[in-house]
């Protein structure tokens, strides 16, 4: 389970090729080729990384990133900006408006994403990790394995996915249908009630006798790992 980014580009052959490729990696991923729209995506759903172009219609980017700057529930997202503009002072321009790092067009799919795992490792080690924990389980997403308590867990891959979902952001909830795109997939059809079918397994293996559950049921939104479970 990767973490989430947003892409923000009017080209679409260009968001089309970035989007194929940072899936490709694991990344689960979103798009849209409108500021505006942007604005309406991140109140929605924020995601782990925001990749985004200078110019667009509506919103442009840099509006965008002091926008996402000004607000304390973004202000710490990683922001990668894309441009045709390569003059030292549009570069200077946009990092000083809130963008961690810069990339003039063309640029190669392999920097974009090596630039993207490196921000992800100093703003999200859990995601960018291959091992994550939260009170006393601990999933490691190399050897697909779960333990609490020190104590393995079997799990299926559906639930192990979802598993990893939660673990990311404690406390968060995820409505069923983003947790339908985050582990099945926006192209694949499931019907919503599939995802309680695969909580209540989770839950099963997960709790055992005398053991507190770690997943919280928000009624009418979803489901997030309880952020007072750990104490």
């Amino acid at each position: 389970m990767g973490a989430q980014i947003l892409i923000v580009e009017d080209e679409e052959a260009l968001s089309e090729l970035l989007e194929y490729n940072l899936s490709s990696e694991g990344f689960a991923v979103k798009t849209t080729p409108h500021g505006d729209d942007a604005m309406l995506v991140l109140d929605e759903d924020r995601p782990d990384l925001l990749l985004l172009d200078w110019m667009l219609p509506g919103l442009s980017g840099i509006e965008i990133c002091r926008r996402v700057r000004a607000r304390s529930d973004t202000r710490d997202m990683p922001i990668i900006m894309m441009t045709a503009r390569g003059e030292e002072a549009d570069r200077i321009r946009g990092l000083d408006t809130g963008a961690d790092d810069y990339l003039t067009k063309p640029f190669s799919i392999p920097e974009l994403t090596a630039r993207v795992r490196a921000l992800l490792r100093r703003a999200r080690p859990t995601i960018a990790s291959d091992m994550a924990t939260f009170g006393d389980l601990m999933l490691d997403r190399e050897t697909r394995r779960v333990h609490r308590a020190n104590k393995e867990i079997h799990l299926g891959p559906t639930e192990f996915r979802l598993l990893d979902c939660l673990m990311q952001r404690p406390g968060r909830v995820y409505s069923r249908e983003q947790l339908l795109d985050l582990v099945w997939g926006r192209d694949v059809y499931v019907e919503v009630r599939t995802v309680d079918v695969h909580i209540g397994r989770l839950r099963k293996a997960l709790n055992g006798r005398g053991q507190r559950d770690p997943i919280r049921t928000v009624r009418a939104a979803g489901y997030a790992l309880d952020e007072t479970y750990p104490s």
